[in-house]
C-alpha cells in the first residue's frame, strides 16, 4: 500500500498554487525554494499526476491540481481554525447551537438573556435555520431539531412537546356567526396553515372527525411566527402549538377557537448531536439550564390549559399523521 504524503507536502502545494510561484511560496513559508520544489516533486511522484504547468515564470494548476487545491485549501483552513481555537484561553466557554427559526425567535430567544446572565464568560452562537446540521462538515455542538425524532447515527432525546390547538383573536371569534356545530363554525372561518408545522389542518380535522368544504378559505404561511401574527391580528384561525403561542395566550391576543376539542400533545423538539458531544462541558451546562427552563414552561402550559378549560391528549404523532394523511 502506498504511503500517504506528509502534511508539509500539501501545505507547500497549497501555498504554491495560491501564490503562483515557488519563490513566493517559499518566502511565505519561511523555507528555501529548493525545499518547496522537492516537496512538490515528491507529491507528484506519489500521486502519479502532474499538478502544475509552467507558463513563463508562473505556475498554473492542471485539472487534477485544481481538484487537489480545493480539497487542500479547505482542509488546511479547518486545521488552522482548530489550532486557533485550541490556542485560546481554556477558561473561555463556547457553544454553537442550531435551532428552527420560529422556535429560536419565540421560545429560546426570550430566555437567552437569563442564560447569559448566569454565564457571562460564554461565547454563544445560535444559528436559526430550518436545515439540520451536517455534523461531519459543520462546526456545531448540537441542534434543537423540530420533527418526529429518530435521526440515525445521532443522539436524539425529546426536549419539548407541541400542544396543538386552533387559535384566533377574541375579536375574530366574536365576529363569526353564532352556530351550533363545530363544522358550521369552521366553515365560516378562514383557516391559517403553518407550512412547516408537523400537525396540519387536514390531520387535525380528520382526528376530530370534522369536515370542511374542499374550497375552504385558507392562508398558507411559511413560518409559524408569521401564521401566529396573522391570527393575533384577527385575520383567521391558526392551528398552532401553545409552545410557540404561549405569550399571546397569556396576554389575551389569542384564545382557543374550539375549546371542547382536546389539545394534541406530542414530542416535537429534540436535542440532536453526535454521541461524543454529550461529554463536552459546555453542552452539559447548557442542557442543565434548558432542562430547568423546560420544567418551568411545562407548568405554564398546564396553567394555560386549566385556565381555558382545555384538556390535553397525548398522540403518537408520527404514526397517526401518516394514517390520517396529514400534509405535515
Amino acid at each position: 500500500m502506498a504511503r500517504d504524503a506528509n502534511l508539509n507536502a500539501y501545505q507547500f502545494f497549497e501555498a504554491v498554487a495560491r501564490r503562483g510561484t515557488i519563490t513566493l511560496a517559499a518566502e511565505e513559508l519561511g523555507v528555501s525554494p529548493s525545499a518547496v520544489s522537492q516537496q512538490i516533486k515528491a507529491l507528484e511522484q506519489q500521486l502519479g499526476i502532474r499538478l502544475f504547468r509552467r507558463e513563463g515564470r508562473m505556475l498554473t494548476l492542471t485539472m487534477e491540481g485544481e481538484q487537489l487545491f480545493q480539497a487542500s485549501a479547505t482542509a488546511l483552513r479547518l486545521l488552522r481554525e482548530a489550532r486557533r481555537n485550541l490556542g485560546k484561553s481554556r477558561e473561555a466557554r463556547r457553544l454553537a447551537l442550531r435551532v428552527s427559526p420560529s422556535f429560536g425567535v419565540r421560545w429560546l430567544g426570550p430566555r437567552l438573556s437569563g442564560f447569559l446572565a448566569q454565564n457571562p464568560d460564554w461565547d454563544l452562537r445560535v444559528d436559526a435555520a430550518p436545515d439540520p446540521t451536517n455534523f461531519d462538515r459543520e462546526i456545531m455542538d448540537m441542534d434543537v431539531r423540530y420533527g418526529f425524532g429518530g435521526w440515525a447515527g445521532l443522539h436524539c432525546a425529546p426536549l419539548l412537546h407541541d400542544y396543538v390547538v386552533p387559535l384566533c383573536s377574541p375579536d375574530y371569534l366574536a365576529g363569526l356567526p353564532t352556530t351550533e356545530t363545530a363544522t358550521e363554525r369552521l366553515a365560516s372561518a378562514r383557516l391559517i396553515d403553518s407550512a412547516r408545522a408537523l400537525c396540519q389542518w387536514d390531520f387535525w380535522l380528520w382526528r376530530a372527525g370534522l369536515e370542511t368544504r374542499s374550497n375552504r378559505k385558507g392562508i398558507l404561511m411559511d413560518r409559524s411566527s408569521m401564521a401566529l401574527q396573522l391570527a393575533a391580528d384577527g385575520v383567521g384561525v391558526v392551528l398552532e402549538s401553545l409552545t410557540l403561542a404561549a405569550p399571546e395566550i397569556k396576554n389575551g391576543r389569542l384564545v382557543p377557537f374550539l375549546p371542547a376539542y382536546p389539545v394534541l400533545s406530542f414530542p416535537a423538539y429534540w436535542l440532536v448531536c453526535p454521541h461524543r458531544h454529550l461529554s463536552r462541558r459546555t453542552v452539559k451546562l447548557f442542557l442543565n439550564w434548558i432542562d430547568s427552563e423546560i420544567d418551568t414552561f411545562r407548568k405554564d402550559i398546564n396553567t394555560i390549559i386549566q385556565d381555558h378549560g382545555l384538556r390535553c391528549e397525548d398522540v403518537d404523532a408520527a404514526q397517526e399523521m401518516i394514517r390520517g394523511g396529514s400534509r405535515g
